[in-house]
């Protein structure tokens, strides 16, 4: 890429970026995954070119999935969402029956590692919680729920597994989810945070939450717990 002329990002080593003559072409990869995007209709596609002479390579045309993820396209914006890995996962889980809740997780739910705590299958639990950390790419809010039942994974409990399936039961209401990037025209920045200042229990470390737009489209989104109080 760099012979190409393109820089990479020190954000995002997968990234990378060209710009000339007020034009930019953005291509991102992940292992032999890639999305080409850009302004520049004529770079775009003597870059296609240039890659189909150095690997064996296949344009599957306008981005419609990518690692999961659905676009969506219409008018209005692009619409992202993660139907058919929620289903997936519902699926495998046992879950694909299971009647839905809302909401989401207890206001207040103290949930804690506690000395006297009903174990569960630490492998099983690992492996839903990491499926759902990795859903969070899409519906923001379950950043949150996930972040906590995250914080279990060594020593989860029944209790932990509860809030898990919680989360599950909650995504089976309306598994396609997910942000809208509509044409707002402009490219202002806003971005919000806060924090619990201190929530009961585990040790009084707060948990900060954060969310970025740009162009009046939701771009970062985080829920944390800080390291120390």
């Amino acid at each position: 890429m760099k012979k190409y002329g393109y820089t990479q990002s020190n954000a995002d080593h997968s990234l990378f970026l060209k710009r000339q003559n007020g034009k930019i072409t953005v291509l991102i990869i992940y292992v032999d995954d890639m999305i080409v995007s850009g302004d520049d209709v004529d770079e775009i596609t003597k870059l296609k070119t240039c890659l189909s002479n150095e690997f064996d390579m296949k344009n599957l045309g306008g981005l419609k999935y990518f690692l999961g993820i659905e676009v969506i396209r219409s008018k209005q914006g692009i619409f992202l969402c993660q139907r058919k890995y929620v289903l997936d996962l519902l699926k495998e889980a046992g879950m694909l029956g299971c009647q839905p809740m809302d909401p989401l997780i207890e206001q207040n739910h103290n949930l804690e590692e506690l000395p006297d705590q009903v174990p569960t299958n630490k492998a099983r639990y690992q492996r839903l919680v990491g499926r759902l950390i990795y859903l969070s790419h899409t519906p923001p809010n379950i950043a949150y729920a996930v972040s906590v039942v995250s914080r279990f994974m060594h020593n989860p409990s029944e209790v932990h597994m509860n809030e898990a399936i919680r989360i599950m039961r909650y995504l089976k209401s309306a598994p396609g989810r997910g942000p809208m990037f509509s044409k707002n025209h402009h490219t202002k920045i806003m971005g919000y945070c806060d924090s619990d200042w201190g929530a009961k229990g585990e040790r009084r470390r707060s948990t900060t939450g954060y969310f970025t737009f740009i162009g009046g489209n939701l771009v970062t989104w985080k829920s944390k717990k800080q390291k120390v109080v």
